[in-house]
């Protein structure tokens, strides 16, 4: 899955209008223009395209979490360098946003068709060093963002 693909998974789940997430990436600290999400948001064959890059991905998400639980005790949010699969980093901060817990995590993936078990689970969250530590694939970032449009569309 490609950045791109996600940021149009997560922008039609959460039913956000351009200034919406223009809006996200500006708590987030990041100037982004109205042409330039367009053409994050456009298909890979569409002439304006663009590819979104992970700082901007990782940005929208970090501008989603400001919105939703507000600012970080102990002062703004800062970015690393990606230390870990985009994926994972994106599963986790979708977690925090959305306030999200194991089980309803598990009932959104199964609402898209796609069971998986607890421990398969918490693998995807624990530190890329643990021995138990998973990467979160294509496909299952692609149910849960399913999931989480089937539940948030229709609440």
């Amino acid at each position: 899955m490609t950045n791109n693909d996600i940021l149009r998974r997560l922008r039609y789940a959460l039913n956000l209008p351009d200034a919406g997430a223009i809006a996200l990436f500006r708590l987030a600290n990041t100037d982004v223009t109205e042409p330039q999400l367009l053409a994050w948001l456009a298909k890979e064959d569409e002439a304006h395209y663009q590819s979104c890059g992970d700082q901007q991905l990782l940005a929208f998400l970090d501008g989603l979490i400001l919105q939703r639980r507000g600012p970080r005790e102990g002062g703004p949010v800062t970015r690393p360098a990606v230390a870990e699969p985009v994926n994972n980093l994106v599963f986790k901060k979708l977690r925090v946003a959305l306030e999200l817990k194991e089980e309803d995590i598990l009932a959104m993936l199964a609402q898209a068709g796609f069971n998986v078990g607890k421990s398969e689970l918490t693998s995807l969250f624990r530190n890329p060093g643990h021995k138990h530590y998973q990467q979160c694939g294509d496909q299952f970032l692609r149910n849960f963002l399913q999931g989480l449009a089937l539940r948030l569309r229709h609440e």
